[in-house]
């Protein structure tokens, strides 16, 4: 199966139309018909259910689609990092993502650990919003990523666990409800004047709710600290607060798993060499 044929593939599942997928490809209709038409008789199978308003798939196209996804996703990735080893002058490096703002402590004691490695290349850490190190990971703008479970998506990928620890509430000191000792994530939610931030999407879009729209964690406690806002953080996120902030436990929220994450495919010495350091801290 070559890659112009999943190509192919994807732009008709997604658009649910032969006619939109041709223009999205800049190609003749009859040629992508054509084209899908000879990778069903290849596998044996129809991928899509014809109809006058466009196609659906089957369930053998819904298998190629995920599968297909991932296939064009690491050839990608392939081409991102090759490059970036050939703007290098072929030094090796490593690039790590991580959240702005999560995981401080244990990403500098890491990055510090690995530099007294012998073998320690350079580390490249870019920091970006929450929910996109999964994606960068997959398509190659990283090497290597922090992920916090559950909220971030790991399927397919390499993980060693670094930490697990409880959640609690960030919320402005001297506010009524800095004085509880605990709260549950229902009452944590649903502090009338405090409430939670919304994240974008990968697409930029933010999802419903009263919370001020938001990009990175600086950004959420400066308006705590104003009163505007409250934020369910990993208890390790204590260690960064400054003066202003209160911090109460949050009993039954689901605890955060902190995990170092990789290609399954990769074969780099270097990626290794930053996967053993994490899991001896």
């Amino acid at each position: 199966m070559e890659t112009r044929e999943l190509r192919y593939f994807v732009a008709v599942a997604e658009e649910s139309h032969v006619g939109r997928a041709a223009q999205r490809l800049g190609m003749a209709q009859p040629p992508l018909s054509q084209a899908i038409a000879q990778l069903e008789r290849r596998l044996g199978a129809e991928l899509f259910v014809r109809g006058p308003r466009g196609v659906e798939l089957t369930t053998a196209g819904e298998t190629l689609l995920r599968e297909g996804r991932a296939a064009l996703a690491a050839v990608e990735a392939a081409e991102r990092r090759t490059r970036r080893t050939i703007e290098a002058g072929g030094r090796p490096a490593v690039v790590l993502t991580a959240k702005a703002g999560a995981s401080g402590e244990l990403m500098a004691k890491l990055l510090d650990a690995y530099a007294a490695e012998p073998d320690a290349v350079d580390v490249e850490v870019v920091l970006s919003p929450p929910g996109h190190q999964s994606a960068m990971l997959r398509d190659g703008r990283a090497d290597v990523a922090l992920l916090h479970l559950p909220f971030d998506d790991v399927s397919g990928f390499d993980v060693d666990t670094l930490a697990v620890e409880d959640q609690a509430l960030i919320l402005p000191a001297g506010h009524p409800a800095s004085r509880r000792t605990s709260m549950t994530l229902a009452e944590a939610t649903s502090i009338p004047d405090l409430p939670l931030p919304r994240w974008p999407h990968l697409d930029g879009t933010y999802p419903d709710g009263p919370g001020p729209e938001l990009r990175d964690l600086t950004q959420v406690l400066q308006l705590v600290r104003l009163g505007r806002a409250a934020i369910v953080l990993p208890e390790s996120a204590q260690a960064d607060l400054r003066d202003g902030l209160a911090v109460v436990p949050v009993s039954d929220a689901p605890r955060v798993t902190t995990v170092i994450a990789w290609p399954p495919h990769s074969t780099s010495t270097v990626v290794a060499g930053l996967v053993r350091t994490a899991s001896r801290l």
